[in-house]
């Protein structure tokens, strides 16, 4: 199954994302979507109660429509075209739901998500070495107002050469977020907007960020690693690498 073409994979090598339209069926996620409202014990038909602006949701089961979106034919066409050697979850994981709601969240700077599992598992770092990339799942139709995640297009070039120095060590993740900031200010945005069933595929070093919501309708997305066969390196051959390459040599 080829879902992307070439131009796609040049895009994401200069841009540092890809929106893969339908990547699991529609109703799929209309399914989760009504699985995580019984999960929070909250109702479309009862705003009074969405009290807070986000409520984390969990499923580490991958039962239902959880696993049948995370074992998409056409995700994992795209994730092989894109990073080559990965490997395959059962579950999305966290899933951060999103209120209209006039506080803020607390959890809205620009950062690149911590792609370094370290040792027994504790994560807390981000590394030139990324053993992840990420993936966003929408399973509510997100518009501009709804809160969609903010993305700095091409900061993941700024990222790489920002972050090479401290190779595999890495810094710690609070301490990258100003650094990761000021390199990336000047990139233009984009934001992940779509349907249900739509995904961003995006790049390790993506510089982005949540944002408060500021329209009527909960948004509804999973923000999860997907774990490469190795770490990543710039003599990688997948378009991973080649942005890495186009990064440092720049």
């Amino acid at each position: 199954m080829n879902v992307l073409s070439d131009a796609d994979l040049d895009r994401f090598v200069a841009e540092g994302y890809l929106k893969l339209e339908e990547a699991f069926p529609r109703a799929v996620g209309d399914r989760i979507r009504r699985s995580l409202w019984e999960r929070m014990g909250l109702s479309p038909d009862r705003p009074e109660e969405w009290t807070r602006p986000v409520v984390w949701t969990l499923d580490d089961t991958g039962e239902g429509p959880f696993g049948e979106a995370m074992g998409s034919p056409r995700l994992a066409a795209a994730l092989d075209r894109i990073a080559g050697g990965w490997v395959p979850r059962g579950a999305p994981g966290m899933t951060p739901v999103r209120f209209p709601h006039p506080d803020d969240s607390g959890d809205t700077g620009w950062h690149i998500d911590q792609n370094d599992p370290g040792p027994e598992g504790r994560w807390g770092v981000v590394t030139a070495r990324p053993h992840t990339l990420l993936l966003l799942f929408l399973y509510s139709e997100v518009g501009p107002d709804d809160a969609p995640t903010r993305i700095r297009v091409g900061s993941h070039l700024d990222a790489a050469r920002v972050l090479e120095p401290y190779g595999e060590k890495g810094l710690e993740f609070f301490a990258s977020g100003p650094l990761l900031d000021e390199a990336s200010a000047h990139r233009p945005l984009a934001y992940a907007t779509g349907l249900p069933g739509d995904a961003f595929l995006c790049h390790p070093f993506l510089v982005h960020a949540a944002q408060r919501h500021r329209g009527t309708r909960p948004r509804f997305m999973s923000q999860m690693p997907i774990f490469l066969s190795r770490p990543l390196t710039a003599a990688d051959p997948t378009p991973l690498g080649r942005a890495v390459r186009a990064a440092l040599s720049g």
